[in-house]
């Protein structure tokens, strides 16, 4: 980076952050721990090499159930070590090394006893040893959730991972089939429908190996490349430090799949930018809680969700990134319509040349990152290499790094993408393992269709109501940290009730649950992208939560747009997506303007003028003919009122 930058007076609040972001206690870990936890966590990836490329170690292969309970063995168990029962605890107490090696060796028990759990089944466990090991293991594998995502969490699962033996005495739409206390352990600890079931598939298949990609991206210094790249782009331009947010946030954060990680990474140097060339600090760190949380559902990558939506559907990866590519393009049009009219009220200028770095110098020293990217999209969505790619790619990210000595993967930088993986797929496993205890007490139960017909009942057959229902439920259960949980959670008992009464799009419907989820990231009273983009910012969590809330405002209708409209998703002749899209870019560009008073060529607006744009816009992008129709009429006949009131002032004062 340049002298002008400041990357360097935020190194220790950017170290702060990652630490109370992520609760993650590993840089204050005794060195023999570290080493260990290095270990697990590459024996890990080999673990993963060997199951995912069908390799043969004395001519036998692993099958899917020796390697779940292997991941759980290494991963699951480190939890205990970086991740605290307590925030302040920042050492290891005896109780989790305990923990840890329990966990260690209960996984590891399963998995050499895999074979016959497969094969003859422990559904009912076979011994009571059996029934003690699964009844401890559940117990820290809940714990493990309740580090990570929280007490809410931790109850939620809880319920469920209990429900099956009472399900026979709860009410209405709660009532199921129950089994016994044994039958309910082995069915969530042995079986398919529990822990070895989709939320290991999915993460041991596929998140994996995205997980490492993203890891050696950040260890290789590809943050820091995307913020110069973006400042190249758009640094000279007005509000330029806002716009380079959105555009480093988009790409950093498509990778990483986590809200929190992207304002930390790239917030670190866009926030003090934007605050230095003249943005207020709240509505600074609320452009970089939002770009970096749109970066959890912006194409090619989309994070681990992406992947868990493909699995739950059983449809290709490609065909959720096309799904998702208008939504995630609206999302950030809106967000730099409003910046761009935030800047050019205020007045507010770009960044002077000096400290815009040079776009060839950029891309010289930077090319490898872009190539990377190329490559991995062209792996997922044209060659459809779903659990391949990021292992391809990251091949290629080793090779390709030593085409400049300030990408090159030293030793130093192997170690600190191993260690970085391991952090990053440890605490995924353990927001994901607990899901397991959702899917099996809904499955085993049949209350899945209880709960289905329970929510058209409640929500009276009517169609949005159900859908508001969900958006509620979507934002809470996203609020408690349970993003990827929430969309299981409601993919399972919402989505099949909007699906059956509505008649809508599959695929629209699931998109729906997703972005409604990520939107607990940046709304008060939570919003934990909100808050840790605020401390970076030195400013008031909630007035950023609520500059946030008004600078996505878009956001929370683009779910409702795209549900009754799928041509927003490509569920559609190409034709009549692209009308759609273009109809959603004018409505935004018209909501833009309207929430901020400014307009592109016309300048300030008026109240009345906002209100009308803003209806308008609304209006246009609604999927009927008739509102169409409206919108435009209200739209152009409220400009051509704007032209004529600006020319007879102009007129006045010649």
């Amino acid at each position: 980076m340049q002298s002008g930058d400041p990357t360097e007076d935020h190194k220790k609040p950017l170290v702060e952050e990652i630490k109370r972001a992520e609760m993650t206690r590993y840089p204050g870990l005794p060195r023999p721990l570290k080493v260990w936890f290095l270990i697990l966590s590459t024996a890990g990836l080999l673990l993963a090499i060997f199951f995912i490329f069908n390799i043969a170690y004395k001519g036998e292969v692993l099958f899917p159930a020796q390697y779940y309970y292997l991941l759980i063995a290494f991963y699951s168990s480190s939890i205990f070590l970086i991740i605290p029962a307590r925030k302040k605890d920042d050492r290891v107490p005896w109780y989790d090394l305990i923990a840890a090696f329990v966990t260690f060796c209960i996984a590891f028990y399963l998995f050499l006893n895999a074979n016959e759990i497969t094969n003859i089944g422990w559904r009912t466990p076979p011994s009571s040893l059996q029934l003690v090991l699964g009844i401890i293991l559940s117990i820290l594998i809940l714990e493990t959730g309740r580090r990570i995502a929280g007490n809410i969490y931790f109850i939620v699962c809880l319920f469920f991972a209990s429900y099956p033996i009472f399900a026979h005495q709860m009410p209405g739409i709660l009532f199921g089939t129950p089994l016994n206390f044994a039958d309910t352990i082995g069915t969530h600890m042995f079986t398919t429908e529990g822990m070895l079931g989709l939320p290991a598939k999915i993460m041991g298949d596929i998140v994996i190996g995205f997980l490492l990609f993203a890891a050696m991206l950040i260890a290789s210094g590809a943050g820091d490349f995307f913020v110069r790249f973006a400042l190249s782009t758009f640094g000279r331009f007005r509000g330029g430090p806002a716009k380079v947010a959105c555009l480093s946030s988009a790409l950093f954060g498509s990778v990483s799949g986590s809200a929190v990680s992207n304002v930390v990474g790239t917030g670190s140097i866009t926030i003090p930018t934007m605050i230095k060339t003249g943005f207020a600090p709240p509505r600074a760190a609320a452009i970089e809680a939002c770009a970096s949380t749109g970066g959890v559902l912006m194409p090619p990558v989309m994070g681990a969700v992406a992947f868990v939506m493909a699995g739950f559907l059983s449809i290709t990866y490609r065909e959720v990134c096309i799904a998702a590519a208008i939504p995630a393009i609206l999302y950030y049009l809106g967000l730099l319509m409003q910046v761009d009219a935030y800047a050019a009220q205020r007045r507010l200028k770009g960044l002077s040349p000096e400290d815009v770095p040079s776009f060839i110098k950029t891309m010289k020293s930077g090319w490898p990152y872009l190539a990377i990217l190329a490559f991995l999209a062209w792996g997922l969505l044209y060659m459809e290499w779903e659990m391949y790619t990021p292992w391809y790619a990251c091949a290629l990210m080793f090779f390709l790094s030593f085409c400049s000595k300030e990408t090159m993967m030293t030793p130093k930088r192997v170690i600190g993408a191993l260690t970085t993986a391991g952090q990053i797929i440890t605490t995924t496993m353990g927001a994901m393992m607990p899901v397991s205890f959702i899917i099996a007490g809904l499955t085993v139960t049949g209350s899945a269709a209880s709960f289905t017909s329970g929510i058209v009942n409640l929500g009276g057959g009517n169609v949005f109501f159900i859908l508001l229902l969900g958006a509620i439920a979507s934002f809470i259960l996203g609020m408690a940290g349970m993003f990827v949980s929430a969309y299981i959670f409601l993919a399972v008992t919402l989505a099949p009730a909007v699906i059956q009464i509505g008649n809508l799009n599959t695929i629209a419907v699931h998109l729906f649950i997703l972005y409604w989820a990520m939107l607990s990231c940046i709304t008060p009273p939570v919003a934990i992208a909100v808050f840790v983009a605020a401390a970076i910012g030195k400013t008031d969590p909630m007035k950023t939560g609520v500059h946030a809330v008004r600078l996505a405002i878009v956001t929370y209708f683009i779910p409702f747009f795209f549900v009754y409209n799928p041509a927003l998703v490509f569920q559609a002749h190409p034709l009549k997506s692209l009308y759609a899209f273009v109809l959603a870019v004018l409505g935004i560009v018209f909501i833009s303007g309207g929430m901020e008073g400014y307009l592109w060529m016309f300048g300030k607006l008026k109240l009345w003028a906002r209100f009308l744009l803003i209806t308008g816009g609304f209006l246009i992008v609604f999927p009927e003919t008739y509102t169409d129709l409206i919108g435009a009429i209200l739209i152009l006949s409220t400009l051509i009122v704007l032209k004529l009131t600006r020319k007879t002032v102009t007129v006045r004062g010649m």
